[in-house]
């Protein structure tokens, strides 16, 4: 063969592999691929132990007793149908409480008390010798339980007089 010739078959040849041998590997991408073993997880739970119950306690015995029977009653004895007498007030002297003045009438029976500054009324009834209550009835311009006393207040001490 001359040197400047080419020889035309054999480069011919060599295209055709060429181009064989790329159909063939781009095909052969095509097939279908190879089964692949698929994978199972299981998932369990670990076990955990149960507890073990606890006895419930056995009943004690209950002893019933039984209520006490109700109480008799007793009525109160009959009360006096005449009021209980008011006691007669009598000056005890001046204390704590109960520094006022007193005036008298001309028999020397109490009338009145005049209240000064620290007079309470439970002292003056104190000082009197008469209940807190009694002292109350005879006065009753003195408003609730005598708590508010005023300083110059007249206080009735006569029990026979509607002050």
């Amino acid at each position: 063969m001359p040197m400047g010739r080419v020889n035309r078959g054999a480069g011919v040849a060599a295209s055709v592999i060429a181009v064989g041998v790329a159909v063939a590997l781009a095909l052969s991408g095509c097939g279908r691929p190879a089964p692949v073993p698929t994978v199972t997880m299981v998932v369990t739970q670990t076990p955990t132990p149960t507890p073990t119950p606890t006895p419930t306690p056995l009943p004690t015995a209950v002893t019933i007793v039984p209520p006490p029977p109700p109480a008799t009653i007793v009525p109160n004895p009959d009360l006096p149908e005449e009021p209980v007498q008011d006691s007669v007030p009598s000056d005890l002297g001046p204390g704590p409480g109960a520094q006022g003045v007193v005036t008298y009438d001309g028999n020397g029976v109490l009338l009145t008390y005049r209240v000064v500054e620290g007079d309470t009324f439970f002292d003056i009834a104190q000082r009197f010798d008469v209940p807190q209550q009694q002292l109350l009835r005879m006065n009753p311009q003195i408003e609730g339980v005598g708590l508010d006393i005023s300083i110059n207040e007249l206080v009735n001490l006569n029990i026979y007089a509607n002050f």
